[in-house]
């Protein structure tokens, strides 16, 4: 039987993209990096990812004083899954109709090589 999926929350995948960039980190380095962009307390970040390792979303070294953290849940199987999640049910589960709207809604600039990127996997689909 396959595992089941634990979806973060928006606050969880937070600290987990500071744990993807970082690899690992003390409670104390996530915070401080949460703080570069909100108003959240060190003791707000603790809990949180207390409650991150009761889920298996982040596994926690005790093996010093210090506590050391780092992601349980793989970046782009997470990104997928929660991808496939929206383009189900904000997209009626057309991926067109959501590049259409990413790259169509003039809010979100998109740089030449952005487009080539967009082109070259295009033209990749098409050969296979």
């Amino acid at each position: 039987m396959a595992a089941k999926y634990i979806k973060p929350t928006e606050s969880e995948l937070e600290i987990l993209n500071i744990l993807w960039h970082k690899d690992v980190a003390t409670v104390r380095e996530v915070h401080e990096e949460l703080a570069k962009s909100k108003d959240v307390g060190y003791t707000t970040t603790l809990k949180l990812m207390q409650i991150m390792h009761e889920k298996g979303l982040v596994k926690r070294d005790e093996s010093m004083r210090t506590h050391v953290y780092q992601p349980a849940v793989n970046r782009e199987k997470t990104q997928k899954h929660l991808l496939n999640k929206m383009i189900d049910s904000l997209f009626g589960g057309s991926s067109t109709q959501l590049v259409l709207q990413a790259l169509g809604s003039g809010e979100q600039k998109v740089s030449a090589e952005e487009l080539d990127k967009i082109q070259t996997l295009i033209d990749n689909l098409k050969k296979q």
